[in-house]
């Protein structure tokens, strides 16, 4: 006989009359963009509903767990800034909430189901059981269809006790169709006899995750559920659940998948890059999310960049489009420019400045002012250290660089210039943009010449580069004096011995 006493405490702990969401990863590895989608949209249904993020872990495939996986769970989704109401580390009234800590309750719940008629315990090994079955579209399918479902309760415990493994599977009806409602996709309706009857225990009294997850979305009260569309084809087997056990049917949310191109799926396993990926590329967390919102989603209008707050005020699942979602890595590196551009100098020199330092370790030359250079010329924060090396350290460079015909200077001019720019520069007292700038101008206007007469060989002499972020002025400020002028004279040096 089952406790129902204990099932009646278990629906008593429900919350109820608020909108409650939740993400239910798998500890299995990275966090790839589908998933970081299904949990931005699930974060901003509960925001944008004035309801409740929960996060629950699925954990129930020991074979696929992975060591540390759910630490990216949990660094993911602080990082976006995707806070969780209730969860395994914050607790909750309807806890745990780790799937592998709730195997007690699955198994009380397959035996009331089992007594409600929704499932039976089945003893066939490995495919018996298994047979072909022709639809009446005449389409011919394998489906389990044994006698195990025909066992009494008697005969049953009398193979139990005999030693006998056995799971526990669903009962479909094989006659009819199921009916359920998806806010994408609308109304969708499959014949039964197309449905096979999956295992929900196995032998180990773990559940499936076609069991685990139905169970934990009514006893945790969740109101909407959020997942790829690959997971259409179970929603009318999960609707049966909920109907044999009589509970309420969450609101479904089926999304399109997002693609590496027209054809294939994003995947680590051909090189697609996870949310962890875009970060050590250069990628800001917020232009990934705010990228990410928009695969698959419109907010209408032309606007494209949203601070999270400003998606959760406006997020509408009817925007969510059944199409699938191309990930465009060119559109992402625009959008992350655009963020960078955004920022404060102070917080573009903070989020810069250890990619600064992966090329500058000479504490001495201030990091803050080289990111004022780089940030509006910066696309990724990768790209930084290469741009920027010269500061550390002078590089081999050949005198052809100072010729220049659009400015119309040549190796000579550019001798005459240094020999006439470095005097000028060692009697600065006051080493800043402004003295520096105005030595130069004053040479322009003494000299009678353009001014990129006076700056090309000044800026070639202290980056040796022909492509620097900023101009000579900045460098040479940044550089200090004597390094500005120790490699002005090793300007002098080349140009003289070329």
């Amino acid at each position: 006989m089952l406790d129902h006493k204990w099932y009646e405490e278990m629906e008593q702990r429900i919350p109820k009359g608020e909108v409650r969401t939740r993400f239910a990863p798998s500890p299995t590895g990275y966090m790839h963009i589908g998933n970081l989608r299904t949990a931005l949209y699930t974060w901003l249904i509960a925001k944008h509903l004035g309801g409740k993020f929960i996060l629950r872990i699925e954990d129930t495939d020991q074979e696929r767990f992975v060591e540390g996986a759910t630490e990216i769970i949990y660094n993911t989704l602080r990082t976006c800034r995707l806070d969780w109401q209730e969860g395994p580390d914050v607790g909750g009234p309807v806890g745990p909430y780790i799937q592998s800590e709730r195997r007690f309750t699955y198994g009380r719940y397959a035996d009331l189901l089992i007594e409600k008629g929704g499932a039976y315990r089945c003893f066939c090994k490995d495919d018996e059981g298994v047979v072909p079955v022709t639809l009446p579209n005449g389409e011919v399918i394998k489906k389990h269809q044994c006698n195990c479902c025909n066992l009494t309760a008697e005969e049953v415990q009398a193979r139990l006790d005999a030693g006998e493994t056995a799971v526990v599977r669903q009962k479909i009806p094989q006659e009819g169709t199921t009916t359920f409602s998806d806010a994408i996709f609308g109304e969708i309706t499959v014949p039964n006899a197309e449905l096979d009857e999956n295992v929900l225990i196995k032998t180990d009294g773990l559940p499936t995750y076609n069991f685990a997850n139905v169970i934990d979305d009514h006893l945790m009260g969740i109101t909407h559920v959020v997942r790829g569309s690959e997971y259409l084809s179970s929603a009318p087997k999960y609707n049966l659940l909920y109907q044999a056990f009589g509970w309420d049917i969450p609101a479904y949310v089926h999304c399109s998948p997002v693609m590496r191109d027209a054809t294939h799926k994003m995947s680590k396993r051909h090189g697609d890059p996870s949310f962890e990926d875009l970060l050590r590329e250069g990628y800001l967390p917020d232009a990934v999310l705010n990228y990410v919102a928009l695969l698959g989603w419109s907010p209408g209008g032309e606007q494209e960049i949203f601070t999270l707050e400003e998606l959760a005020e406006i997020f509408d699942i009817k925007n969510i489009s059944k199409s699938p979602a191309v990930f465009d890595i060119v559109k992402l590196k625009w959008m992350n420019a655009e963020y960078i551009k955004a920022m404060s100098s102070e917080a573009f020199a903070a989020v810069s400045a250890p990619f600064i330092r992966q090329a500058v370790k000479n504490p001495a030359i201030d990091a803050a002012k080289i990111a004022a250079l780089l940030q509006q010329r910066t696309e990724l924060l990768t790209d930084i250290p290469e741009k920027i090396d010269f500061f550390d350290e002078l590089p081999e460079y050949s005198t052809e660089l100072y010729i220049h015909k659009k400015s119309k200077v040549n190796e000579d001019i550019c001798l005459d210039m240094l020999q006439k720019i470095i005097p000028a520069l060692e009697a600065v007292d006051n080493w800043c943009d402004e003295t520096i700038h105005d030595v130069f101008m004053g040479l322009v206007a003494e000299l009678g010449v353009k001014t990129a007469v006076v700056m090309w060989p000044a800026r070639i002499a202290a980056a040796g580069k022909a492509v620097t972020p900023g101009g000579a002025v900045e460098i040479c400020s940044i550089l200090g004096k004597e390094e500005c002028l120790r490699r002005m004279r090793i300007g002098v040096e080349k140009l003289t011995n070329r």
